[in-house]
């Protein structure tokens, strides 16, 4: 379906908004944002956001997790990390129809930083919907499903394979695995997607979307990125599925994403 996400005007629509919070998740969102009004002054936050099904509409009772990006106003500090950590052990405990909080913090320097502009600047202004404070969205520019958009989104998925190796081997237990299944699948469909997104000519974050337009430039590896989309809503125990994904699918990836995007901007 190419064209899709897409506005008028060819520009990558902002997928979320709190008019389509579904009805269940209205009041944990209105708790995370009392929760985070309340620990961080407006001396310290600049703005508060909202990302994942939640906002887009689709998320799924006691299933689904929340994901909040919070901009400080400064780089981040082991305070503001702890007192995030409490907001969503407040949240998660408080909240059956979640499972799991996740919170990203930036200072709105980074964020805004040119070598940000078309990776976390991308994220704030197509795939986070403003919870508290001004919006980012406003100083940063509009955005089309381009390679250099390919390359600073998902162009460093190799760096991250040796990582999930390591934890793959010191995972043990299920949960442990089911979490890592979870965070890998998701990571290697959305990378699978945006390796062809230039060539699909739109954009989406709905995983079963991302796999189907990747397979049908990728037809040898589809029913690989099928599957991980599967695990990427439904996580595995099973050793074989981490394998697969990290030891087989993940390094081919990494390899063809070079080839055909390049390596993105070196971080410092």
């Amino acid at each position: 379906m190419a064209g899709a996400g897409l506005d008028v005007e060819g520009w990558i629509a902002r997928e979320g908004a709190l008019s389509r919070v579904p009805a269940a998740f209205t009041g944990v969102v209105d708790a995370a944002r009392a929760r985070i009004a309340e620990s961080f002054d407006c001396g310290r936050l600049h703005s508060a956001y909202i990302y994942g099904s939640i906002p887009r509409g689709t998320a799924i009772l006691g299933v689904s997790d929340l994901d909040l990006l919070l901009a400080l106003r400064t780089e981040p500090t082991e305070a503001d990390r702890a007192a995030a950590t409490r907001i969503e052990q407040d949240l998660d405990e408080s909240f059956p129809q979640i499972d799991g909080v996740g919170t990203l913090l930036f200072s709105a320097r980074t964020l805004l930083s040119e070598l940000e502009r078309h990776d976390l600047g991308f994220f704030v202004a197509c795939l986070c919907t403003p919870l508290l404070g001004d919006d980012l969205a406003d100083q940063l520019p509009r955005y089309r499903p381009t390679p250099l958009l390919a390359r600073e989104t998902n162009g460093d998925l190799s760096l991250a394979l040796a990582g999930w190796r390591r934890q793959a081997a010191e995972a043990n237990t299920d949960q442990q695995r089911k979490a890592l299944s979870r965070l890998v699948a998701r990571r290697i469909v959305r990378t699978g997607f945006t390796l062809v997104m230039p060539r699909w000519g739109g954009w989406t974050s709905d995983l079963t979307q991302s796999a189907e337009a990747f397979g049908l430039h990728y037809p040898e590896r589809a029913r690989q990125m099928r599957r991980a989309a599967v695990i990427g809503r439904t996580p595995s125990p099973d050793p074989g599925v981490l394998d697969e994904l990290i030891d087989d699918l993940g390094p081919w990836l990494a390899a063809e994403y070079v080839t055909v995007h390049g390596e993105k901007a070196i971080r410092p």
